[in-house]
């Protein structure tokens, strides 16, 4: 065990926090992280719509879930390209570039324009075209990127700056619609439809028992080596977010939503993230009666944060990030819940998410109930606690031990 966790912490985690500072990978990263306010402003939509569904006096905001949770893509693929100038250091043309990615993506979702009209299938702006926002970012980022290292007209002083400025941005603007226009207009390729075939197996697996534990699973691993989990959204989101669309589109079309794998399943019903990533409530809960002095203390300190589930305080506290007394239970539960969450949705003993409903921190048992809009969910949180409270209290009880020695140290 020593062994391992010297190699974890001197070898694997040093490399992992490297490969995750890639520009590249840091942009998708940060674009997920900055597109949240307006998943989550659609998130607050949805909520309320749960009680007007029963005060049917109150108004209907939907405008703004529409005009938020609806045009994801547009923002997204927006916010990636001026992420990813950023990150590379090309900051004079992080505007020029992310108002150039709208209109690539637009020219590459093959709009109409009828009588006049600009005509673009809603689908295509909205959360289902977040994966292929991040496509286009990429791609025009690149240009620019490319175009830049060039330096053309740079030290000249035969033109005014501004000049210069609009020759420098002239040229890759025209560089990255031209290559749209071809491969759309003249070509007649739909790119949206083949990116969106190419990433439907990652969609499906995701679906699937083995995928949904892994989307949770790995994440949890590099959390407990104090890499966080923020960097998955990356991947995470776009799943999530087609996911709980296709859900919503079902529902609203009278049929049943069938996709496990959202963000709703997997955060804000706070069964597989009970107290935070890993199940760590149970653990808080136990720490709250240690007769380690150091134990009991950071168990009040974090239990408020816990409720809520929110478990940083209590990942660096306690500590469980590289110490592998508490990394080992908290990887088990973190495939225990997805299994338990899966299987009950799945053989229909827990309804699946059908609401955009992303505030992870709503106190469960009420969100669980709320967003699966199920009373059985009671009867699952508290299996669950109990299968996480057995996973942590042997590995616990030996880590209270070491730290009441440590306090008689001191």
């Amino acid at each position: 065990m020593n062994g391992l966790m010297e190699w974890l912490s001197n070898v694997f985690a040093p490399k992992a926090r490297k490969v995750f500072a890639n520009p590249w990978i840091d942009s998708v990263a940060s674009t997920m992280k900055k597109v949240l306010p307006f998943i989550l402003a659609g998130s607050l939509i949805f909520f309320y719509n749960v009680f007007r569904s029963y005060l049917s006096f109150l108004p209907n905001l939907s405008v703004i879930a529409n005009y938020t949770f609806g045009f994801l893509a547009v923002f997204v693929v927006f916010i990636m390209t001026h992420e990813a100038m950023i990150k590379l250091h090309h900051e004079q043309y992080q505007i020029n570039a992310s108002l150039t990615a709208i209109a690539a993506y637009f020219l590459f979702c093959k709009p109409q324009v009828v009588d006049g009209v600009f005509q673009i299938a809603n689908g295509r702006i909205g959360a289902a075209g977040i994966m292929f926002a991040l496509v286009v970012g990429i791609y025009v980022s690149l240009v620019f990127h490319f175009y830049a290292k060039l330096h053309v007209l740079e030290n000249n002083v035969t033109l005014p700056d501004f000049v210069s400025e609009w020759i420098n941005n002239i040229i890759p603007i025209t560089i990255t619609l031209g290559i749209a226009m071809v491969l759309s207009d003249v070509l007649g390729l739909d790119f949206y439809q083949l990116i969106l075939n190419l990433f439907m197996p990652l969609q499906q697996g995701a679906q699937t028992l083995p995928g949904f534990i892994l989307l949770c699973f790995v994440p949890v691993i590099f959390y407990s080596m104090g890499i966080s989990s923020w960097v998955f959204n990356a991947v995470t989101t776009p799943i999530f977010i087609a996911a709980i669309a296709e859900n919503i589109a079902a529902v609203a079309g009278g049929g049943v939503p069938v996709n496990i794998a959202t963000s709703e399943a997997v955060f804000t019903a706070a069964l597989i993230t009970m107290g935070g990533r890993g199940g760590t409530l149970p653990l808080n809960v136990l720490m709250l009666k240690s007769k380690s002095k150091k134990l009991r203390t950071m168990g009040k300190i974090c239990i408020g944060p816990s409720l809520f589930n929110i478990n940083e305080p209590l990942m660096f506290g306690a500590p469980v990030v590289f110490n592998p007394l508490l990394m080992l239970p908290i990887w088990i539960n973190s495939i225990i819940g997805p299994a338990v969450v899966w299987l009950t949705m799945h053989f229909g003993l827990l309804n699946i998410p059908s609401k955009m409903i992303q505030v992870g921190q709503i106190p469960a048992p009420f969100s669980s109930v709320m967003i699966t809009e199920d009373w059985r969910a009671l009867p699952v949180y508290v299996v669950l606690f109990i299968l996480y409270l057995v996973t942590w209290y042997p590995f616990y009880k030996v880590y209270e031990k070491q730290c009441i020695e440590e306090d008689g140290v001191q």
